[in-house]
């Protein structure tokens, strides 16, 4: 009896729940869970890949999450998928039906002809409407997934052809999931892997088998082995986070510190458990470490997640509301200006261009487009450049679009953006937090991009775009996003849509955040307070001079100083110097408070002071001042002068300073007021003395005091002046500092528009290097002389080879092709042939030979550009010698066949002698006439064959033959084999090699009559 084979893997489901209720109740036990679910697309070979990934799935361990399997299924076949799957797991395995509930460690399978979404924890089905062929259901899955999942999806793309899968990637990063690509050299067909790879989002490169301990072990890292609802984050330090920030600014050159925490917490810890680390600071240091990791990081941070069209209701209120409005009132040499920040891949770039050139052609419209395409990642920035997007795209553009605006290529696996579109867009790398921004512009697409960034960062940026955007210009944001607390900025075009409206700010504010992108300002050195020295004063000494003596004279004082206002010393009259000294510090302060000696410094500066308040003489008399060791008691005048000298920007004062004596009915009198001379009752002389000297100081300070807080009061109402002038000069200096920053600003936009255009024409120039390279190298290559000529007969361009043709030098480029002296023999109407292809566009063709006898054939054909237009002509020298020389050798052989023939049937014997008379050729009528066979005639001579009494004549005649001197045919004799003589008709042509030389004869003899020997 033959035993059964089991045909299933010892990994083969067993020992199961009998219902899914029972997989439900195992499930909730204990507390609420969330579900990973991962999500497995495969077309052309995928039935290995499944039969290996889960073959590689752990016999003694339960995923915990679920697996859908998405394969590309003709519409009338059974799948049999799902009983091949239950072959190679424990788990249950489904097919799905509509609107079935997911449970963990559970396998469900795609039915035929069915589209199939993930909502709310259930699979929904779809009737497909798409064509055969047509059909992305891995992509419309895996975007379901990312929608409801968020960070538990989990992508796998294996085997298949196409790049069905790779929108869906990007969808799923974009939530903070897990993609990995089925190696390529481990496919059956690689296009699908290949086309997820080429996004730079894949997180793992595995064969099937090595993927299930992978996702195992990062499930187990986020969520933890009971997959907990909550999956509280772990806690990272800011401190921590700093310091990740710092890595990634040092090496990729961009600050996220400013992005909202959450969502760099969660791309860090899903890095973390991709690479299976605890620790924060085991991460950190392994980015220190680990250059690549902080451009994955990097990459992560980026969140790339774009398609075309995406929300087409918003693209369409865009299309019918916004797009007008931009082209409304501009004049036909006027351009549109829109800046796509953050374009990732650039689809959403150019999903604008595609409404603006549908715009144009509608209204039959023509203006200059320039939308500037930027990101911070130079992989998209390429990938956008491209304009090349994989098949998937079907799903988000329509039909007609694709038709007009896309080329296919590779066999409809690649879609290239048509060039007038292109030429639309400049893209570039731009980092809209601290690089400048574009200027002058009618729209800013700001989508999906202020959600990552903390809400300092939001307040920046808006105001930014606000001065970026003209008056009336529109703001374009995600669907999450709003303008904050600028609504004075912007109205609202459509709420839903996030389209705003720039508003004209009244205030006519600049945003702060211009300034970041302004170096320092130079600081303006405080401008000291003019002082006037004696040096500067110079050329109006005598005048001053003047004034002071007629002043001195009015007053009969002998020592005098003219001051300031502020005391500044300008003139000098009389010996001062008991009165002044120099004052410490810095030399060359001529200033009389500082140079008063004790005594006076106090009584000088409020008397001062009190003339400058009244605009009245000020005496002080019987002040004590110290001069030389004692007091010398002086008597101090202040006056005030007048003066119609404009040089002078204050007032001026005259300082008189004289001995007491000259005053003392003044000082009596002055005495008198203070009560110095009244004695008080009860004291003594020397009492009341010393209480009239306490009593004159007492009020000396009280007047001191008083004309201190009278000069602080003047200096407080000085400095209030001083201040509101310098507020008003600060707000004229903001003002025009403001201006100036504008126009720096733009002329920084400006710049950084040029580099941005520069950047493009270096890589198309760089392009159009290497074609040329190509095509000059190609035209070397193949040693095909060509010649390029324009439609007024003068030559463009020619190759090497055309120099063995005609007398070509680089300095002919320019010069009529009939000039140029030709090696051709026998051919002169090379410009008429060439004035007739140009006339008629028919080609022509020819065989023309040159001096050396080389062979060519010449080809005359128009030269049409790209767009069909004629520029000239195009002549080709293809090299035919080599055949015409085979073919000369096959007609000669033809000849030579011909005449062998002609020779073998004919009646005469005919036989071929070298120059030396051996026989060399042997007819078959020779053997019939003289017997021999062709065998033996080849050892023979001619002698052999002739009788012996005219051996030496005939071989004289047969010489004179050969040399032309005795003509044919003429009658001799010959001898057969047998001896016998025939009497023949000798008829002889010559053989001659190519230069001419005769090298054997063609003997042919006719027979006449026999006889015997005798």
């Amino acid at each position: 009896m033959t035993k059964k084979k089991n045909t299933q893997n010892p990994r083969a489901q067993k020992d199961l729940p009998v219902s899914v209720d029972e997989i439900k109740s195992d499930s909730k036990q204990g507390h609420e869970t969330i579900l990973p679910i991962v999500g497995i697309g495969a077309s052309a070979g995928g039935l290995a890949a499944f039969e290996a990934f889960f073959s590689g799935m752990p016999a003694d361990v339960d995923p915990g999450m679920a697996f859908v399997l998405v394969q590309h299924l003709a519409p009338d076949h059974k799948s049999l998928l799902t009983e091949l799957i239950r072959r190679y797991t424990r788990m249950r395995v489904f097919e799905v039906e509509d609107g079935m509930e997911v449970l963990p460690n559970c396998a469900y399978i795609i039915p035929p002809d069915r589209d199939m979404s993930f909502l709310n924890g259930r699979l929904q089905l779809i009737k497909p409407v798409a064509p055969r062929g047509q059909r992305l259901p891995i992509d419309f899955f895996f975007r379901s997934l990312a929608q409801s999942q968020h960070e538990a999806a989990i992508g796998i793309v294996l085997s298949g052809t196409g790049s069905d899968g790779t929108l869906g990637v990007r969808s799923i990063k974009g939530e903070g999931g897990m993609v990995i690509a089925q190696t390529p050299d481990s496919c059956e067909y690689d296009g699908m892997p290949r086309s997820a790879i080429a996004t730079g989002l894949v997180d793992y490169e595995l064969s099937p088998p090595e993927m299930a301990s992978h996702i195992i072990a990062y499930v187990s890292k986020i969520y933890g082995s009971t997959l907990q609802t909550t999956a509280k984050p772990k806690s990272i330090s800011e401190n921590s986070l700093q310091k990740i920030c710092i890595l990634l600014r040092s090496q990729m050159g961009h600050d996220f510190s400013m992005y909202k925490p959450s969502t760099i917490h969660r791309r860090i810890e899903r890095r973390m458990a991709i690479h299976q680390i605890d620790m924060m600071d085991a991460y950190i240091q392994y980015l220190q470490q680990t250059p690549v990791e902080v451009e994955a990081l990097f990459r992560d941070l980026l969140i790339g997640v774009t398609s075309f069209f995406r929300d087409p209701a918003v693209f369409k209120v865009l299309e019918e509301q916004v797009i007008p409005k931009i082209f409304a009132g501009k004049s036909v040499d006027s351009s549109i200006r829109v800046w796509s920040t953050g374009c990732s891949t650039g689809e959403e770039a150019y999903s604008i261009a595609i409404l603006l050139q549908e715009y144009m052609e509608a209204t039959k419209q023509h203006f200059k487009v320039h939308i500037f395409a930027t990101d911070i990642d130079s992989q998209a920035i390429a990938t956008a450049r491209s304009g090349l997007y994989p098949a998937s795209i079907l799903t988000d553009v329509t039909p007609e679009r694709i038709a007009r605006f896309f080329t296919i290529e590779n066999d409809g696996s690649v879609y290239r953006i048509h060039k007038n579109i292109r030429d639309m867009l400049i893209f570039s790398e731009q980092d809209v937090i601290k690089d400048p921004p574009f200027s002058k512009l009618d729209c800013i697409a700001c989508r999906n991009l202020l959600i990552y960034m903390g809400g300092e960062l939001q307040k920046k940026l808006i105001p930014l775009f606000h001065y970026a955007l003209r008056p009336g210009g529109v703001l374009f944001l995600g669907t999450s996003e709003t303008v904050g607390d600028f609504s004075d900025l912007f109205s609202v075009i459509d709420r839903k849509s996030k389209l705003y409206l720039r508003k004209e700010d009244l205030n006519g504010r600049i945003p702060s955040t211009i300034g970041r992108f302004l170096s320092p300002m130079l600081p303006v050195e405080p401008s000291p307070y003019r002082r006037i020295s004696i040096k500067e004063i110079s050329p109006v000494q005598q005048p001053l001079r003047e004034l002071t003596e007629q002043t001195l004279l009015q007053q009969f004082a002998p020592a005098g100083v003219l001051v300031n206002a502020h005391g500044d010393i300008l003139y000098l009259h009389g010996r001062t110097g008991q009165y002044l000294e120099p004052a410490q510090g810095v030399a060359g302060v001529n200033n009389i408070l500082k140079m008063a000696r004790e005594g006076l410094r106090r009584q000088l500066s409020i008397a001062l002071h009190k003339t400058r308040t009244s605009n009245e003489t000020t005496r002080n008399p019987a002040l004590q001042v110290k001069t030389n060791g004692h007091f010398t008691s002086v008597d101090l005048a202040v006056c005030p002068v007048s003066t119609d000298l404009t040089e002078f920007e204050s007032p001026l004062y005259l300082v008189i300073l004289k001995p007491t004596s000259q005053f003392d009915c003044e000082l009596v009198q002055k005495n008198d007021l203070l009560g110095l001379g009244k004695v008080v009752d009860g004291a003594d002389e020397g009492d009341d003395m010393d209480v009239a000297t306490l009593r004159h100081e007492l009020l000396a300070k009280d007047e001191y005091l008083q004309s201190t807080i009278e000069e602080l009061e003047t200096s407080n109402e000085e400095l209030k002046s001083s201040n509101e002038e310098m507020q008003s000069i600060n707000e004229e200096l903001q003002s025009s500092n403001e201006e100036l920053e504008t126009s720096k600003e733009e002329l920084q936009s400006v710049n950084e528009e040029l580099a941005t255009v520069n950047t493009e024409l270096q890589n198309k120039l760089t392009d159009l290097s290497h074609a040329n390279n190509d095509m000059s190298n190609l035209l070397s290559g193949t040693g095909i002389a060509t010649i390029f000529v324009d439609n007024r007969l003068c030559i463009m361009r020619f190759t090497p080879a055309a120099t063995r043709i005609i007398n070509l030098i680089p300095v002919d480029i320019g010069r009529p092709v009939g000039h140029i002296v030709s090696k051709m023999v026998g051919y002169d109407s090379l410009v008429t042939d060439v004035q007739s292809v140009l006339e008629t566009l028919l080609p022509k063709e020819l065989e023309v030979q040159t001096a050396e006898e080389k062979w060519y054939t010449m080809r005359i054909q128009p030269y049409r550009t790209l767009e069909n237009v004629i520029e000239g002509v195009v002549i080709t020298f293809v090299d035919i010698t080599e055949m015409k020389k085979s073919h000369v050798l096959l007609q000669e052989a033809y000849d030579q066949l011909r005449l062998a023939v002609i020779v073998r049937d004919s009646q005469d014997a005919i036989i071929v002698l070298n120059t030396d008379g051996d026989i060399l050729e042997w007819n078959p009528s020779a053997q019939r006439i003289f017997g021999w066979t062709e065998e033996e005639a080849l050892t023979l001579r001619l002698q052999d064959m002739l009788p012996e009494d005219i051996q030496s004549q005939e071989l004289e005649n047969i010489r004179l033959v050969a040399a032309g001197d005795v003509p044919v045919p003429y009658k001799t004799r010959r001898m057969n084999k047998d001896g016998q003589v025939l009497t023949v008709w000798l008829t002889a042509s010559l053989l001659a090699d190519d230069a001419g030389h005769v090298y054997a004869m063609a003997v042919t003899h006719r027979i006449t009559m026999k006889r015997d020997n005798t």
